[in-house]
């Protein structure tokens, strides 16, 4: 019999660990961000060498990745109201992992129950559900990126408004915010495309999967 339940919750489970999945490589790989210290000419724009840069890095991150971490930002100066957005960031990144973590237990589970005949998904409009999922949050980020594609600034203020509404802390001067030196624009819209793109590859190749595996099913017919 048909789960209808166990249907919306892996289809849910694929649309979130896509996107959560994708959301946490810039913020784990941190060799991603390392690459930019001398590719964007940092110790020479903003006057600290390579390694106080790179440990000021590190301890940002490891304050919005770790449990119990003291805030701090290595050599350069940071004020209270910068430091109290990073513990707003610190609140979304563990949203994040959090829907990582229990999408994929989600989606192993149901594998497991499917693998064991307990359940059987349904098809709506006839097609997989993770090709619905997958074409979903397609076309979702294809409407984003058109949006940062044609104004980043733009987009990255909007992101900012919906994520931390009624808050103008993460608004930084950067004599005060010095951090904020260290991670400019560019940075930040790197880190879009290589979401961006790890979105794009998995719902691709969702999608081509389903594609295939269905023209061989009606090609047996």
């Amino acid at each position: 019999m048909k789960n209808k339940i166990f249907t919306t919750l892996f289809g849910i489970a694929v649309f979130f660990f896509i996107l959560s999945f994708s959301i946490a490589l810039p913020i784990y790989l941190r060799f991603f961000y390392y690459l930019h210290i001398n590719g964007l000419s940092l110790p020479q724009k903003i006057g600290y060498s390579y390694e106080q840069i790179k440990c000021a890095y590190d301890e940002v991150l490891n304050y919005l990745t770790l449990p119990n971490m003291p805030f701090g930002t290595g050599v350069f100066a940071f004020t209270k109201s910068g430091a109290e957005h990073f513990a707003d960031c610190k609140v979304l990144f563990n949203i994040n992992l959090i829907a990582l973590i229990l999408s994929t237990i989600t989606i192993i589970a149901t594998f497991i129950l499917i693998k064991l005949k307990k359940i059987k998904l349904c098809r709506p409009f006839n097609m997989n559900v993770a090709f619905i999922s997958a074409v979903s949050i397609f076309l979702l980020i294809f409407a984003v990126a058109i949006f940062v594609m044609i104004d980043f600034s733009s987009a990255f203020t909007t992101f900012h408004h919906i994520f931390f509404p009624n808050k103008t802390n993460w608004v930084f001067d950067p004599n005060e915010m010095e951090i904020i030196l260290a991670l400019p624009e560019q940075f930040f819209l790197n880190c879009a495309i290589l979401i961006g793109s790890s979105i794009f590859i998995f719902c691709l190749s969702i999608i081509i999967y389903q594609l295939v595996k269905r023209k061989k099913f009606y090609s047996k017919k």
